[in-house]
């Protein structure tokens, strides 16, 4: 199983980017898939997650009515929609994969999967 995201770039504070993470090999209809953020000297962190199976999401505190996850199952194809960012959502963002969904989405070390990391830089 492979994941590859893209999408990441260089914007200025309150412009928009949209990830997206291309899942291969893999053919399940049961999964999560959710986007997870790195910065400097900062532990990783839960940005948001999606279930296949009802389209359920959820979303950390910090951006919530700003970034919205989205799905193309069948295309095993997963986005982040990131509206109004700021200098604090600089960060090296990586997609994950669960092959069991419903358990605790913010825990990284539940996800069996993982993307190389798409770099996204808000300028102030």
């Amino acid at each position: 199983v492979q994941l590859v995201e893209s999408g990441g770039g260089l914007v200025h504070t309150g412009g928009s980017l949209r990830l997206s993470c291309a899942v291969f090999g893999f053919t399940s209809n049961d999964y999560a898939i959710a986007w997870f953020r790195q910065a400097p000297g900062k532990e990783r962190e839960a940005v948001s997650c999606i279930k296949s199976t009802d389209g359920s999401t959820y979303y950390a505190d910090s951006v919530k009515g700003r970034f919205t996850i989205s799905s193309d199952n069948a295309n095993y194809t997963g986005y982040l929609r990131m509206n109004n960012l700021t200098p604090e959502d600089t960060a090296v963002y990586y997609c994950a994969v669960d092959i069991f969904p419903g358990r605790v989405w913010k825990e990284a070390g539940l996800y069996n999967y993982w993307g190389q990391g798409t770099q996204v830089t808000v300028s102030s």
